[in-house]
């Protein structure tokens, strides 16, 4: 079955979940990986110069037998290097990946940025109009990082990839309302960091509850990362995520397939989430 779509405020459409290939992967090949992702099901692949592996990420895509019509492929822009500018940046990656453009090209740091956000953003929008990438956002932006780039922007962010679970939620929220007035999509990356690196939170229990729920309204198996991302696909989010496994590949791609949660387990999700203020990549974001 077709995975689901979300519309980019560019009018392009995007697949809601995507493979993504740093964390544990960075700086390793990811050929096999990727082709097995993406003969599995996923059709969206998320890489980044900063991960140092655009390369063995172009090989997997070529290795997959997937026609390039067929996928939905996003890189981010690095640190520049002195006389660079998005658009070198860019096509030095399309070189890597062996494609002749991208779907979405994000900036992905603006901490290192703030001061350049402005013309930097400038520059994305010279990579797209010269047809490099379909679409064009950030990642780890703020609202005031946003509003920055909302100041010059004739094409405003499509997407902000950010760090985004229950614990984190109520924090994002002026990001986020910023998001809706913009039609920005928001992406989220970490999104099973509270029941991968941080259980033990009031967000457990909860979470156990509803998996118990949905195992009973389906009548097979549903794992806690699958409520979690179904959470987070509900909130209408562009999930990333990644494993080396087939199973769990397998699992995430499912997750769609699992019935909805109530409007009262969207609830309980946001009240336990609340009780914890925790980020997992606390590095991405200004302290708090």
């Amino acid at each position: 079955m077709p995975l689901s779509l979300l519309t980019l405020n560019d009018g392009t459409k995007a697949p809601w979940i995507a493979f993504g290939t740093g964390t544990a992967s960075y700086g390793k090949d990811v050929r096999q990986s990727v082709t097995v992702a993406i003969q599995n099901g996923f059709t969206h692949v998320d890489g980044a110069q900063q991960y140092q592996n655009e390369d063995s990420l172009g090989a997997g895509i070529a290795a997959s037998g997937k026609p390039r019509s067929e996928l939905y492929i996003t890189t981010k822009l690095g640190n520049l290097k002195p006389g660079d500018t998005p658009r070198s940046a860019l096509e030095e990656s399309l070189r890597k990946l062996g494609v002749d453009y991208v779907d979405l090209y994000l900036i992905h740091h603006a901490l290192p940025n703030v001061g350049r956000l402005k013309d930097i953003w400038i520059g994305m929008e010279e990579a797209k109009n010269a047809g490099l990438t379909k679409s064009i956002g950030v990642s780890n932006c703020t609202s005031d990082h946003l509003s920055e780039i909302l100041e010059v922007a004739t094409i405003p962010p499509a997407v902000n990839q950010l760090e985004v679970h229950p614990y984190v939620w109520m924090a994002l929220q002026p990001t986020l309302s910023l998001h809706r007035k913009f039609d920005i999509v928001t992406s989220s990356y970490g999104g099973l960091s509270p029941i991968v690196r941080g259980r033990g939170g009031p967000l457990d229990p909860v979470v156990a509850n509803i998996r118990t729920r949905l195992e009973h309204t389906r009548g097979s198996m549903v794992s806690e990362g699958q409520v979690l991302q179904r959470y987070l696909q509900q909130k209408g989010i562009l999930v990333v995520t990644t494993s080396t496994k087939v199973e769990r590949i397998r699992e995430y791609l499912d997750t769609e397939n699992i019935p909805e949660l109530t409007p009262d387990e969207i609830e309980d999700i946001e009240a336990a989430g609340a009780k914890l203020h925790k980020r997992f990549f606390p590095r991405n974001w200004p302290p708090e």
